[in-house]
């Protein structure tokens, strides 16, 4: 039976990544080692963390919630050759623009017509934040990775201020935060579930992606642009329009997990709303070959290893940042593994005769 080349394409783009965690897995383990603990112990122990009771996975699947948004951040763009790392600013600035608007609307405005502009706000904010680089890129040949980078500190450094002056909550005294939206205005959870509803949210927007990448003429048309700009450019293709809708798209998705996470999560915007959720979404993005499907499981892996550090420093009294050693390892792994793409015969169609 001859395997066609998609079929052996999509098998490739499953082995190498989960290849690359293999490694990444024994080279923690090495680590671990080193700094006096027992391997099994911690994986244990990081599986407990996420996975191993009902609290530990609705704990990640709250955390997967806004990793899911923030990487259709980078992974959109990728398909037309851009890397854009600036998932971080469109959430900062996307979760402060919807509590300021929530503070500025009437009393007395229906709670669905107040968390329905808040989201509205935040996708419109991101999109703008992250638009600014694909249309620097299109007009002046700005490289977007560095525009993306410099644009999110700019808007930390933004909400930062906001929260320390203009919107400051005056009984916000150690952590400067703005008022909170009140209680009525937040987002419920699933029903069942202490989740909230931002999940189901970045798993619709993630299907609307891979329709609107795989399935229509915008989408073949802007994997056309990251083939061949040039080529793409002579047949006729709207470049310029391809790049600054589709990096509009990308930061309505991380605005929108920032509006989520303060309508959900927190009720303000605050200092520690920037987690570095934008962050962690590049690695995501990479890991899961920039397609918006398999975004979902790789954010939930993610967001698991995250939400078992605590558990980590109790236990095993390893700080809680040890959890982000093995994302790093992920991350370089990764990058490492994309040179295997294409290498492995068994991956290659038979010819025929």
């Amino acid at each position: 039976m001859t395997i066609s080349a998609r079929t052996l394409g999509a098998i490739e783009a499953l082995f190498i990544p989960l290849l690359a965690i293999l490694i990444s897995m024994i080279l923690f383990a090495v680590f671990v080692w080193i700094a006096g603990s027992s391997p099994a112990d911690v994986f244990a122990l990081m599986y407990k963390g996420a996975f191993g009771t009902s609290f530990s996975i609705e704990n990640t699947l709250q955390r997967a919630a806004p990793l899911i948004l923030a990487a259709l951040c980078t992974a959109l763009p990728a398909h037309l050759g851009m890397v854009i790392i600036g998932g971080e600013g469109a959430l900062v600035i996307g979760g402060l623009s919807a509590a300021g608007i929530a503070l500025t609307l009437p009393s007395g405005s229906s709670p669905l017509m107040i968390q329905t502009v808040m989201i509205l706000s935040g996708m419109l904010m991101g999109g703008l934040w992250i638009g600014a680089s694909g249309f620097l890129r299109h007009v002046r040949g700005v490289n977007e990775t560095i525009s993306s980078l410099l644009l999110s500190y700019i808007a930390i450094a933004i909400l930062n201020h906001m929260v320390s002056g203009p919107l400051r909550d005056p009984s916000s005294l150690n952590k400067p935060s703005t008022r909170p939206i009140g209680d009525e205005n937040m987002i419920g959870s699933i029903p069942g579930m202490d989740v909230h509803w931002g999940l189901v949210m970045g798993i619709i927007f993630c299907a609307c992606a891979y329709v609107l990448m795989y399935r229509t003429t915008f989408g073949f048309s802007a994997r056309m642009v990251g083939g061949n700009v040039r080529a793409a450019a002579m047949s006729g293709l709207p470049v310029g329009r391809l790049l600054v809708i589709t990096c509009v798209i990308a930061g309505a998705a991380a605005g929108l997990a920032g509006a989520v996470e303060v309508a959900a999560v927190h009720g303000a915007a605050n200092a520690p709303f920037a987690a570095g959720y934008g962050y962690t979404g590049i690695l995501i993005a990479f890991l899961a070959r920039q397609n918006p499907l398999a975004i979902i499981p790789v954010a939930i892996l993610m967001a698991g290893i995250d939400a078992s550090g605590g558990l980590l420093q109790r236990r095993l009294d390893l700080p809680d940042a040890t959890v982000y050693v093995l994302q790093g390892i992920i991350f370089i792994v990764i990058l490492a593994c994309e040179t295997l793409f294409g290498r492995f015969n068994i991956f290659q169609p038979k010819e025929t005769a």
